[in-house]
């Protein structure tokens, strides 16, 4: 009888496998290319619902009829510009700090700010520079979440840095709305932490097969942690450790439906998370990550023609 094969368990790609050192990832905005105005938002997962849609979807079996998908619905405050970044070879040059954000007194008690601002917009050459992006806030105070801001990176559409500064400039002292960066009908990458398991043991964890019952020291753990030779438990010996808290993106997600909350009575007592009070986004299927995880939603990275064609209209929300 030949010696029983099988791949090794836990992908690679995952590694190493420890919990994540902050709740709103990087993100490589050099390579999505496309978008309005920002390339992403910040959002906080509310919860998960049944929706009734219609299918127009050309070539579907279910044209023009009502199906039900599973949803996602996310709060997106508007955010503000705290400061604008310069780079030159992918490196940053020069950063300059908004003046509104200076003066906003809720912004003073929950982070420290300078007292002065070094250099201004207009002083900087934009000779020297290839590319710009913004670091933003979450107006967080206007739901019932917490009161401290979330702050990211965000990259601006634009073929050329002036195109870029000109949108800056246009909107460094205003409140800007998911509705103007985002469309419905939109797909999305949705950027985030997964839920937290604590530690988890090597079944759980690596989907290793549990050994027969007439097996000695354990039924959950492991045959072997490795050969005599090298002397050493190597890394890849599956064994327990943290679960969860991970960074991943869940790519293509169909914006069903977005807007005002204002009068949305299905949008209101949500398990674990309470009123939607702002501005929401509804996709289509699950995101990862409990009630409340902040996300970055960002523009596609890479659009398959299956999901493109997808069409779908909200009906009812269950």
């Amino acid at each position: 009888m030949s010696a029983p094969k099988s791949p090794r368990k836990g992908s690679l790609q995952f590694w190493p496998r420890k919990r994540a050192r902050k709740f709103l990832p990087r993100v490589n905005w050099n390579a999505i290319n496309s978008g309005k105005n920002l390339k992403g938002f910040i959002a906080y997962k509310a919860g998960m619902k049944s929706a009734i849609v219609k299918d127009n979807t050309e070539h579907s079996m279910t044209k023009g009829k009502r199906i039900a998908v599973p949803v996602t619905i996310l709060e997106c405050p508007n955010i503000k510009i705290f400061s604008v970044r310069f780079y030159k070879n992918g490196i940053v040059k020069e950063e300059v700090i908004a003046e509104e954000s200076l003066k906003d007194k809720e912004l003073k008690r929950k982070i420290k700010l300078p007292k002065i601002i070094k250099k201004k917009l207009d002083k900087i050459n934009l000779n020297e520079v290839d590319n710009v992006s913004v670091i933003v806030y979450s107006q967080i105070k206007k739901t019932n979440l917490k009161k401290t801001p979330d702050f990211s990176e965000i990259g601006i559409a634009g073929n050329n840095v002036n195109e870029k500064i000109n949108f800056v400039k246009g909107n460094i002292n205003k409140e800007i709305s998911v509705l103007d960066v985002f469309e419905k009908g939109d797909l999305v990458d949705v950027r985030g932490l997964t839920t937290g398991r604590g530690l988890q043991g090597p079944v759980k964890r690596f989907g290793i097969t549990l050994k027969s019952h007439k097996a000695e020291k354990g039924r959950r753990n492991p045959g072997s942690l490795g050969p005599w030779h090298p002397a050493r438990v190597t890394f890849r010996a599956p064994q327990a450790g943290q679960v969860g808290m991970f960074t991943r993106v869940i790519y293509n997600n169909k914006i069903l439906d977005m807007g005002k909350a204002e009068n949305k009575k299905e949008l209101k007592g949500i398990k674990n998370y309470g009123d939607v009070k702002t501005d929401y986004i509804i996709l289509r299927g699950s995101i990862q990550g409990p009630s409340k995880r902040q996300l970055v939603i960002t523009n596609t990275l890479r659009p398959t023609r299956e999901q493109t064609k997808k069409k779908f209209d909200l009906l009812e929300l269950n």
